[in-house]
C-alpha cells in the first residue's frame, strides 16, 4: 500500500500538470463575434426588396446596398473572422 503512495507522488514530481487553457485568448473571441455580427449586417443589408405583387417587376432589387454594399460588408465580416482565427497575441514572458 505505501509503495503505490510512493509511486504516484513519483509521478506527480516527474510530470506535473500542466495549465489548462482555452485554444483562443479573450481577445480572439471578441473578433469572433464581432465578424459574425459584421456577416449578419451585411446579411440584413442585402434582404429584401421583392415585390408583394409577382406580376410587377420592382428594381428595388438591383439597388447600390444589395448588390454591392451588403456583400461587401459580408466580405469584410469573413476577413475578420480570418483574422480572429490567425491573431496570437504576445506572451507576456519575454526571453
Amino acid at each position: 500500500m505505501a509503495d503505490k503512495k510512493v509511486v504516484v507522488k513519483l509521478r506527480e514530481e516527474v510530470a506535473p500538470k500542466k495549465k489548462e487553457s482555452f485554444v483562443f485568448s479573450r481577445l480572439n473571441y471578441q473578433l469572433l463575434i464581432t465578424g459574425l455580427v459584421v456577416i449578419f449586417i451585411g446579411f440584413l443589408l442585402m434582404a429584401g426588396g421583392g415585390s408583394d405583387d409577382p406580376n410587377k417587376f420592382d428594381p428595388g432589387i438591383f439597388s447600390f446596398r444589395r448588390v454591392t454594399f451588403g456583400p461587401v460588408i459580408v466580405l469584410i465580416g469573413f476577413i475578420l473572422e480570418g483574422v480572429a482565427i490567425m491573431y496570437r497575441p504576445k506572451s507576456r514572458k519575454q526571453k
